[in-house]
């Protein structure tokens, strides 16, 4: 198998023409920690990004920063930490994880109740497509109108577009101090009460998360379902939610750290991951529905469930169908993954994505099959 790793995107675009001219099929990545996520990589060329790992451009005074896609993003957040500064992405596989990586995966962490999703957070791009050309979209500042957001596009897409070399992120201060409160809750019906009670009130956590009792059990919370609500800010804003939460345990330092830790690599550990999109008011359906540990952005509409077998998730997929919220096997095996439907209804926006397709990559050389089967 041949395999490259450019240390220039001029020499990564160069790669690909050369790819394209020969006809000869390519597929991407950066540390391939998340391999299994999205469709099976095909055969063809491997072109990994590892060695694309310069800071091109750090202005702490404008919090913002311009990194190549090999960046691994436990080496930046150290550098920004040093300035009071953080890219609060939470991506899975923290260690390995590459920021080209975790772009074209479209991870967002629990945090993105606070700061965003990654589309928040990314202001702009460099990538190269199989034409050999290098493209930059957006800017290096966050308010910035120059040029067309087709950044936004290659966010999510799985490499199928075209290749991110480079990655424009707005930052955030680091907090001043931090606490969480879990709030335990006797069943799914009273986990969503307590869930919109807390989105009624005054409270804006960094994170909000609900776990249901399987999952609680693992993380040491107990066994019964919880809500989790991350709090940034100086002392008397987390005394603040003390008091709106009675009843609530804090937790800080170590036992926070870890726990957000856990909860970040939720899927890392199960063979076979699902993800739900759904409507605020539809979060215990679709905890309900998990046939183990499950973990949903609480106030964001995104659940995460664990599923054990190939056959498991086939019957996840059966008794949820023509439920109302998208649903996507997220991170599988090859084997599973060839056997299972990946993404069994894509919805309307799917003919423009195929489009896109057509577009960047008419001859579908680039990573095909590697978005959930489909493109």
């Amino acid at each position: 198998m041949t395999q490259w790793q450019p240390e220039s995107q001029a020499d990564l675009a160069a790669l690909l023409r050369e790819a394209s001219e020969k006809s000869e099929p390519v597929r991407t990545e950066g540390s391939g920690s998340k391999r299994h996520w999205g469709g099976p990589p095909a055969q063809g060329a491997l072109l990994k990004t590892t060695a694309l790992t310069k800071v091109i451009e750090y202005e702490p005074r404008d919090l913002t920063i311009c990194l190549e896609a090999g960046v691994r993003y436990r080496d930046l957040e150290p550098m920004l930490a040093s300035h009071g500064q953080m890219l609060p992405l939470d991506p899975p596989y923290r260690p390995e994880a590459t920021i080209g990586g975790i772009v074209a995966a479209g991870v967002s962490g629990p945090r993105r109740r606070l700061y965003g999703g990654i589309r928040d957070q990314v202001i702009g791009m460099s990538f190269a497509t199989m034409e050999g050309k290098v493209v930059s979209s957006g800017g290096k500042v966050v308010k910035n109108v120059a040029g067309l957001d087709m950044q936004k596009a290659l966010i999510g897409s799985y490499g199928t577009l075209a290749v991110i070399t480079q990655v424009n992120f707005k930052l955030a201060p680091l907090p001043e101090s931090t606490r969480t409160f879990v709030l335990r809750t006797p069943n799914l019906s009273a986990l969503a009460a307590a869930r919109n009670q807390v989105l009624a009130g005054v409270l804006q956590p960094a994170a909000f998360d609900a776990v249901n009792a399987a999952a609680a059990s693992r993380l040491g919370l107990g066994t019964t379902p919880c809500l989790l609500l991350r709090a940034n800010g100086r002392e008397r804003v987390l005394a603040r939610y003390a008091a709106e939460l009675p009843g609530a345990e804090a937790i800080e330092g170590e036992q926070e750290a870890a726990l957000w830790k856990a909860i970040e690599s939720f899927a890392e550990s199960p063979r076979i991951v699902a993800q739900a999109g759904h409507a605020n008011p539809a979060l215990e359906q679709v905890l309900a529905s998990a046939p183990g540990e499950a973990v949903a952005r609480a106030a964001n509409g995104v659940a995460y469930l664990a599923l054990e077998s190939r056959q498991q998730a086939a019957d996840w997929l059966a008794s949820t169908k023509g439920k109302p919220w998208s649903r996507m096997i997220l991170k599988a095996p090859p084997e599973d993954a060839l056997a299972l439907e990946l993404w069994p209804e894509p919805g309307p926006d799917f003919d423009l994505m195929r489009q896109l397709k057509s577009t960047f990559d008419p001859s579908a050389l680039l990573n095909p099959g590697r978005l959930y089967g489909r493109i």
